[in-house]
């Protein structure tokens, strides 16, 4: 599927602890873009963990 065809719809709900649901933005067509930009992607983790699986 390429980016001119795919497409995603987003809404933004609240659920309260009794259940109410309620829509803080309605529906909203997003298109995906063929390669995300480098501000999207994410460092590699730096925890002590990680780093010694690395090794």
């Amino acid at each position: 599927m390429s980016a001119e065809t795919a497409r995603m719809t987003l809404r933004v709900y609240q659920v309260d602890r009794a259940g109410v649901t309620r829509v803080l933005r309605e529906k909203a067509e997003v298109t995906p873009q063929a390669t995300p930009s480098a501000s999207h992607v994410f460092p590699p983790c730096e925890c002590p963990v990680c780093k010694a699986a690395k090794q």
